[in-house]
């Protein structure tokens, strides 16, 4: 009843006009089309892009013509997703992969795959999310986000972090989201020896998580080049922020939430294609060759993350619980008992 009063006071609509061309104007201002960048001969990897921001990013990416591998949950989804982007792009090196963030099998099984038959990568972008999950708030629903926000992606990088160092220079683009600023850096957590109030909190904290992950593993790539010790022709590893985005990570909700999230994103919330741009930009641009450890907002700037997730110790606490937990040894590799020949 308060919305519909609110909606009815005599300033709602012109405050809402100013809004949105507040909001319009602080959109990214980096154009895709005006990016001369062509990834013919390059490998690209994107989780979770059969539907919102990572399948905008693929298709971005398939139309610079990479080889383009969507990893996804959902094989019939993913399926439909690869024909859509082959369809627009005339790119036909685009391929379908089934990974499973959630699952630590899973995301084994697709890093042995992609090795075995691919060599090299040269872009990751861990994208994929929550969506099409159940969202519930029992200990087992918010371990799931955990696994599927942050270790599995933690997991997956560093699967793959040896044949990105061989196809140097390469990057890693790690999303995250403004909602990192109220998350907690709780490894605990992760264990679910502790649980965060709800899924709202958990969702904040492996945002956090994910900048932390960032930060720590820029340090640890000092010096990866092929060429020379530099940063900027070895890996690089970068976060951002998407912006409030119109996606379908509402799904499970309730009707009526769904039905307030559509109404308020037609006036105010980004498209999935004007929110993958952020992504985008650090996966592509020329303007970030060479930047490392950072996070962009989603206008493509250079932004500070919270003072939290700028903090070195926590980083490395941080870094070393997740490598017991997803059962890699001190180096970040898999022990050579988990190794198959």
């Amino acid at each position: 009843m308060e919305l519909l009063a609110l909606c009815w006071h005599p300033l709602w609509v012109p405050c809402t006009l100013v809004l949105s061309v507040v909001l319009w104007a602080r959109r990214a201002a980096w154009r895709p089309a005006a990016c001369p960048v062509d990834l013919r001969g390059k490998t690209a990897v994107v989780t979770g892009a059969n539907s919102g921001i990572g399948k905008c990013v693929a298709l971005e990416l398939a139309r610079r013509n990479a080889r383009t591998i969507l990893a996804c949950r959902s094989r019939e989804r993913g399926e439909a997703a690869v024909e859509e982007i082959r369809r627009a792009t005339g790119n036909p090196d685009v391929h379908l992969r089934i990974l499973d963030t959630s699952s630590m099998a899973s995301v084994r099984n697709f890093a042995r795959q992609f090795l075995e038959e691919e060599g090299q990568l040269h872009i990751l972008v861990n994208n994929a999310g929550t969506t099409g999950l159940p969202l519930t708030v029992t200990p087992e629903g918010l371990s799931l986000i955990f696994a599927t926000n942050y270790l599995g992606h933690f997991l997956l990088t560093n699967l793959l972090l040896d044949a990105m160092k061989a196809s140097a220079p390469s990057r890693i683009v790690n999303v995250s989201s403004f909602r990192h600023r109220t998350g907690e850096a709780n490894v605990q957590f992760l264990s679910g020896k502790e649980q965060p109030k709800n899924f709202n909190k958990a969702y904040n904290s492996t945002k956090l998580m994910n900048v932390l992950f960032t930060v720590e593993l820029a340090r640890r790539l000092q010096g990866t080049g092929q060429r020379t010790a530099l940063p900027s022709h070895g890996v690089t590893v970068n976060a951002l922020n998407p912006g409030v985005v119109h996606t379908e990570i509402m799904q499970n909700f309730s009707w009526w939430v769904r039905l307030l999230f559509h109404l308020v994103g037609i006036l105010f919330l980004k498209s999935p294609t004007q929110g993958s741009l952020s992504t985008t930009y650090c996966a592509v641009s020329e303007e970030v060759e060479g930047i490392s450890g950072k996070y962009f907002d989603s206008d493509c700037s250079l932004a500070l993350p919270s003072p939290l997730a700028r903090d070195p110790a926590i980083g490395r606490k941080l870094w070393e619980a997740s490598e017991k937990l997803v059962g890699l040894d001190d180096g970040g590799r898999e022990p050579a008992s988990r190794k198959v020949a």
